[in-house]
C-alpha cells in the first residue's frame, strides 16, 4: 500500500487515461533512492493491467536500469522490447532492420536515428489495441543507447495510446521531459507508514519522520532494526538514522563469508548459473564457522553456460555450500531467485555489498567473472579487474566498441573506447583510440565529451611527433573509420603513424568546429590538407564563412586531382566565384555524373553546383534527393546538417508549412545532436517562412536566436538567411525602403557575415524592393548583376525570374508574360502575376490585371503567404473587383506534419513507406490520415490524390 501519494497518483492515472484514450506522453518521476519512485512504477503497472476503469487493460512493458549492463549498448531495450519482438515484421523496413540488428536479431544498421523511430514505431504497435504503459526504473543506470532512443520516442510521443514512465535518481539529465519530483513523505503519511509496520509511539513517529526526510524506504528497515523500548520512547533513536547504503551495509556485514561472495558476484551478474559458478572459483577454506572448497578453474571453464542445471557439473560439495550461501541471502531478504535470475531486493543493497567487500574482492569477482562469459560482459569484466595497462584486454574493449557502433550505440562504444584507450600501454595506439572515441562521442550527440577526448588524442599525438599542428587526413565525424575495424578485430587497421593520426585528428577537430564552433576556424584548420576530401571539407567550411576568395583558391586547388563528380563540383564552384569561365563546363560534368550519385553528402554538391549555375529548381530537386537518401539509409550524423537544406528547398518551392515542419524536425535533431550551428541554420529558416507568412514576432524571434549563434560562430550563410529573412519581412509588408536597405547591406556583408548564393537568391527580391522605393539605379544594377550570375543558367524557372526582374525595370509587357509561361515555383509565379497586375492597373488597364491579381491572390492565400494575399486583393479591389478574399482554402485547416503527410500519400505512397520517410509509425501515419480526411471532406486516399 502506498501512502501520502496523492499528487504522483493522480499524476500517473492521468497518464494512462490519455493513454488508454489515444492520445499519451511521458513523465519522470525523479527522486532519492529508497522514496518510492519503483512502488509508484509497481502502482503503474498495477493499475494499467486491470480491466477497469473501462479503457484500461493495456499492454505492459518494463525495464531497470542495471549497473553491471551500463556500459552493454541496448541491453535495457533488449529488456524493454523482448515481449514484443513479435511485432517487428509491422514496421517500415529500414527500420525494422534497425531495431532487429539493434536487438541483435539480424545484421546491424549504424543510423541511430532509424533506431530510434523504428522502437518508436514499435511502441506504437505494441499500444494496439488497449494502449500500452512503458515504465522503466532506475534510468541513471541504463546503457547510453537506450537511454538516447527511449528519450527520442518520448519527445514524440503525441497520439500513440503510450504512456512512458520513466524514474531516475540524481541529477542525470532527461531534457526535454516532464518531471515530477518524488520527495519524502509528509508527517502524517510517514506515521501511517510507521503505525502499518509496528507498534510505534507517536512522539517516535514524528521523530523518525523528521530523521528520515519522511524516505519510506529508511522508514521501514530502520522500525524492524529498533528495539521495542526505543519503538515505544523508552530508549533513545539512533541518531543519525542509518541512510540506505549504510543500513543495508550492516545487514550484508552480518551474512557469512560464502553468502558475502554469492552477493558480490550477483552485483556483476545477474545469471544465477553463472553466480554459483565464479563464486566456486572465488572461495577457498574460509576462516569462520563456515568452509567452502575451491573449485579448480578447469572444471569452472568447462561449466556450460545457461540455466542451473549448469550447476550440477561443479559437483555435490561445491553446490551444497554455494546454495547454502544463496538462501543465506535471501532468507535475509536481500536477494529473490526469480527462475535463473538473481534480484536485489533494492538497488543500495548492490552498492552496500560493493562497500563491504572493497576493491581488491570486487577486482577478483570481476576476474573470475571473465572466465565464464564470453563478448562484451568479458570485456567489461577483464576491464574492471584490471589495474595497469593490457593491451589484450584493451583490444577486447576496442572490439566491443565496434559492434556497439554497429548497432548505433555512439555513447556506449565512446565509452568502450575510453576505457580501452586507458588500457592500452602503447601510446599512438592510445591516441588512435582516444580519436575513435571522439568520433563516436560526437555521434552519440555528446560534444563537449568528444571535444575532451580529441583534445587528450592530439596532445597524446603531439607529443609523439613533436608539437601540434593541423594537417589533413581522410576521417570525419559523419563518415570515420570504425573504431576499430568491422569486423569486431583491429587486424585491419592500418598502422599508426603520428602523421596520419595527426591529420585525422585535424580533420575531426575541423569538422566538430564546423558543426558546432567557429566556422572560420574550421576553415584554417581544414584548408591545410591536400587530400580531395579534405579540399570538400575545407570548401564547406569557406562556403558556411561566405569566404569567397577562399573557395576560389580551394577551387584551384581541387583542378590537381584527377577527374570526377566531387573535383569537378569543387573547381567549378571556385572558378564561377573566381570569374573563370570554364567553371561552368566543369559544374556541367559534375551534374552530368548525378545518375551515379548515392550519398547525401554527394547529392548536397550536386544541389550547389546547380546552385552556382544559377538554377534554384534544379537544386532544390537535387536536395530533396538527398533529404530522401538521408532518411532512408545509414547516413549517421548528417540528417540535422541534411534538413536545413531540404527545409530550405521547400521553401524555394513556395511549400511554407513543408519547410516550416521540416525545419522544426532538423531544429529537435540538431539540438538533440549537439550541432550548434545546425541549430542556427534552422532557426534562420523558419525566420524566412515566418516573414513570408507576415508572422513578424516570430521572424524577428527566430532571426535573433539564429543571429546570436551564427554571428560568434562567423556562420557568414546563416547571417544571412537571418537577414534575409528580416529584409523579406518588410518586403512582404510594404515596407519597401527599409527592405531595400536590408538587401544591399547582405550584397555588401563580407565573410563571416554574407555569402554569394544569399544575394544570389536575393536578389529577385532586391529588384523588387528597388523599383518600389524609387531606387531604380539600384534596380537595373541588381539586374546586370543577375544576369552575369544566370548566363549559364538553362532552366525554366531561373529563366523567369530574370524575365520577371527585366520587365521591373524596363516596363516590357511581354518579358512579363514570358516569365508567367515558364514559371514552374507557385510561390514565385504568384509573385510575378501580382507585379505584372501591378503594373497594368497602373498603366490603367484594370480589365487585364484582374486576372493576374486574382491568381496570385488565390495562389498565396493557398501558400499561406498572409501579407501578399492582402496585397493582391487590395491590388484587386483598387483594379474595380470588390469580391471579398476566398477561404484559405481546405488545405489551410491541415497542421504542416498533416500536410506532409497528405502530399506523400496523395503522391501514392504507402503509410509503411510515408512512415520510414518521417521517423514515424504506420499507425501514426493512419491516425493523421484518419484526421486529415473530414477536415478535407474526404474518405479515401484516391480522393486525397485527386484534390491534391
Amino acid at each position: 500500500m502506498l501512502y501520502g501519494r496523492a499528487t504522483e497518483t493522480a499524476a500517473i492515472g492521468d497518464l494512462l487515461s490519455s493513454a488508454a484514450s489515444g492520445a499519451g506522453g511521458a513523465l519522470v518521476l525523479r527522486g532519492e533512492a529508497g522514496v518510492g519512485k519503483s512502488a509508484l512504477l509497481d502502482l503503474a503497472a498495477a493499475t494499467a493491467g486491470r480491466p477497469d476503469p473501462p479503457g484500461r487493460g493495456m499492454r505492459v512493458l518494463r525495464a531497470s536500469g542495471v549497473e553491471p549492463e551500463a556500459d552493454l549498448a541496448f541491453a535495457a531495450l533488449h529488456q524493454l522490447l523482448q515481449p514484443v519482438t513479435g511485432l517487428l515484421d509491422a514496421l517500415p523496413g529500414p527500420q525494422r532492420d534497425a531495431v532487429a540488428g539493434a536487438l541483435g536479431l539480424a545484421a546491424p544498421t549504424s543510423d541511430r536515428f532509424l533506431v530510434s523511430a523504428g522502437v518508436l514505431s514499435l511502441l506504437t504497435e505494441a499500444a494496439v489495441p488497449g494502449g500500452l504503459a512503458c515504465l522503466v526504473d532506475d534510468v541513471q543506470w541504463l546503457d547510453r543507447a537506450s537511454a538516447d532512443t527511449l528519450l527520442f520516442a518520448a519527445r514524440r510521443l503525441r497520439a500513440e495510446g503510450i504512456a512512458l514512465l520513466l524514474a531516475v535518481r540524481g541529477d542525470t539529465p532527461l531534457k526535454g521531459l516532464p518531471e515530477l519530483r518524488v520527495g519524502g513523505l509528509d508527517a502524517g503519511s510517514a506515521g501511517d507508514l510507521l503505525a502499518s509496520r509496528a507498534a510505534v509511539a507517536p512522539a517516535v513517529r514524528a521523530h523518525l519522520a523528521a530523521l528520515s526526510g519522511g524516505n519510506p524506504l529508511i522508514l521501514r528497515e530502520t522500525t524492524a532494526r529498533l528495539t521495542p523500548d526505543q519503538l515505544s520512547g523508552r530508549a533513545p533513536l539512533p541518531d543519525p538514522l542509518p541512510g540506505g547504503e549504510q543500513l543495508f551495509g550492516d545487514q550484508v556485514s552480518s551474512l557469512s563469508e560464502p553468502a558475502r561472495l554469492v552477493l558480490l558476484v550477483a552485483s556483476l551478474d545477474a545469471d544465477l548459473a553463472t553466480v554459483l559458478r565464479a563464486a566456486a572459483t572465488l572461495t577457498g577454506a574460509t576462516p569462520g564457522t563456515r568452509t567452502a572448497p575451491a573449485a579448480p578453474a578447469a572444471a569452472v571453464q568447462a561449466a556450460p553456460s545457461g540455466g542451473p542445471a549448469g550447476v550440477a557439473v561443479l559437483g555435490d560439495g561445491v553446490t551444497g555450500w554455494v546454495a547454502e550461501a544463496l538462501r543465506e541471502a535471501e532468507t535475509a531478504g536481500l536477494v529473490s531467485v526469480e527462475g535463473a535470475t538473481v534480484r536485489f531486493r533494492h538497488p543500495l543493497v548492490r552498492s552496500a555489498v560493493h562497500g563491504v567487500a572493497g576493491s581488491v574482492r570486487l577486482r577478483q569477482a570481476h576476474a573470475a567473472l571473465a572466465t565464464l562469459v564470453e563478448g562484451d560482459r568479458r570485456a567489461w569484466h577483464l576491464a574492471a579487474a584490471s589495474l595497469a595497462p593490457d593491451e589484450a584486454v584493451a583490444a577486447a574493449l576496442a572490439a566491443s566498441a565496434v559492434r556497439a557502433r554497429a548497432r548505433g550505440g555512439y555513447g556506449d562504444a565512446a565509452t568502450a573506447l575510453a576505457r580501452a584507450a586507458e588500457l592500452t600501454p602503447e601510446p599512438a595506439l592510445r591516441a588512435e583510440r582516444l580519436k575513435d572515441a571522439a568520433t563516436a562521442a560526437w555521434l552519440a550527440g555528446r560534444p563537449g565529451l568528444a571535444q575532451t577526448h580529441l583534445a587528450e588524442a592530439r596532445d597524446l599525438a603531439g607529443r609523439l611527433t613533436g608539437p601540434p599542428r593541423d594537417a589533413a587526413g581522410p576521417a570525419s565525424p559523419a563518415d570515420a573509420p570504425a573504431p576499430p575495424g568491422e569486423s569486431g578485430h583491429e587486424s585491419d587497421r592500418e598502422p599508426v603513424t603520428g602523421g596520419r593520426l595527426l591529420a585525422e585528428l585535424a580533420q575531426l577537430r575541423g569538422r566538430f568546429e564546423l558543426i558546432s564552433g567557429d566556422a572560420a576556424e574550421a576553415l584554417r584548420i581544414l584548408s591545410r590538407g591536400d587530400t580531395l576530401e579534405m579540399l570538400a571539407d575545407a570548401c564547406e567550411a569557406a562556403s558556411y564563412v561566405g569566404d569567397v576568395p577562399a573557395i576560389v583558391e580551394l577551387g584551384r586547388r581541387a583542378l590537381a586531382h584527377p577527374r570526377g563528380f566531387l573535383r569537378d563540383a569543387i573547381a567549378g564552384i571556385g572558378a564561377v566565384l573566381g570569374g573563370d569561365p570554364g567553371g561552368a563546363e566543369l559544374l556541367r560534368a559534375a551534374l552530368d555524373r548525378a545518375g551515379e550519385l548515392t550519398e547525401a553528402a554527394e547529392f548536397l554538391w550536386a544541389s550547389a553546383a546547380a546552385s552556382y549555375l544559377g538554377e534554384a529548381d534544379l537544386s532544390a530537386e537535387l536536395t530533396g534527393r538527398a533529404g530522401g537518401v538521408a532518411r532512408m539509409s545509414g547516413m549517421v550524423g548528417q540528417l540535422p546538417v541534411v534538413l536545413e537544406f531540404v527545409s530550405a528547398a521547400e521553401r524555394f518551392q513556395g511549400r511554407l508549412a513543408e519547410s516550416a515542419a521540416i525545419a522544426e524536425e532538423g531544429l529537435a535533431l540538431a539540438r538533440e545532436a549537439g550541432y550548434t550551428n545546425s541549430v542556427g541554420a534552422h532557426l534562420a529558416n523558419l525566420a524566412v517562412v515566418a516573414a513570408l507568412r507576415g508572422e513578424e514576432e516570430a521572424c524577428r524571434r527566430h532571426a535573433d536566436e539564429a543571429l546570436a549563434i551564427a554571428i560568434p560562430h562567423r556562420a557568414g550563410l546563416r547571417v544571412g538567411v537571418a537577414m534575409y529573412a528580416l529584409a523579406m519581412l518588410d518586403l512582404g509588408l510594404g515596407r519597401f525602403a527599409a527592405a531595400h536597405d536590408r538587401f544591399t547591406a547582405i550584397t555588401t556583408a563580407g565573410p563571416g557575415a554574407g555569402h554569394p548564393t544569399v544575394v544570389w537568391r536575393s536578389t529577385p527580391d532586391r529588384v523588387e524592393a528597388a523599383v518600389a522605393a524609387g531606387e531604380l539605379d539600384a534596380a537595373r544594377e541588381a539586374v546586370s548583376w543577375l544576369e552575369r550570375w544566370s548566363a549559364n543558367a538553362a532552366t525554366a524557372e531561373s529563366r523567369a525570374l530574370l524575365a520577371r526582374c527585366r520587365a521591373l525595370v524596363g516596363g516590357d509587357d511581354e518579358l512579363f508574360e514570358e516569365a508567367l509561361r515558364l514559371h514552374g515555383e507557385p510561390f514565385e509565379g504568384a509573385r510575378t502575376a501580382l507585379l505584372y497586375g501591378e503594373r497594368l492597373r497602373r498603366t490603367q488597364r484594370p480589365g487585364q490585371a484582374r486576372p493576374h491579381l486574382r491568381a496570385a491572390m488565390e495562389a498565396f492565400q493557398r501558400l499561406g503567404a498572409e501579407p501578399w494575399a492582402r496585397r493582391a486583393h487590395g491590388e484587386l479591389r483598387a483594379a474595380g473587383e470588390s469580391a471579398a478574399r476566398p477561404d484559405a482554402g481546405v488545405l489551410a485547416a491541415l497542421t504542416p506534419q498533416e500536410l506532409r503527410i497528405a502530399r506523400l500519400v496523395a503522391g501514392g505512397a504507402s503509410s509503411k513507406e510515408v512512415a520510414a520517410q518521417l521517423f514515424l509509425s504506420p499507425r501514426t501515419v493512419e491516425y493523421h490520415l484518419y484526421k486529415i480526411y473530414p477536415k478535407l471532406g474526404i474518405t479515401s486516399r484516391t480522393e486525397l490524390a485527386r484534390l491534391l
